[in-house]
């Protein structure tokens, strides 16, 4: 069994509390869609840990998109 834990990058905290949802039910629901597609594409089972984190102005932010391996949109 594979383990990925991966990170869900919103800009502010209301945005976080809408993707996790009441009770968490709405992460649980992204998660589980996520880890069967995942399933589908490497043929086994996965272990998936999701986290929330609040970046401002990470979209704008070139040092943000270079950790997260996203080139410059100018570049």
């Amino acid at each position: 069994m594979s383990r990925i834990f991966c990170a869900i990058y919103v800009e502010r905290t209301s945005q976080k509390k809408i993707i996790i949802g009441k009770g968490a039910e709405r992460l649980k629901e992204i998660g589980t869609r996520a880890r069967q597609d995942i399933e589908r594409l490497v043929g086994h089972r996965v272990y998936l840990e999701l986290f929330v984190k609040v970046e401002e102005d990470w979209r704008n932010s070139p040092r943000a998109l270079n950790e997260l391996g996203i080139k410059d949109r100018e570049s």
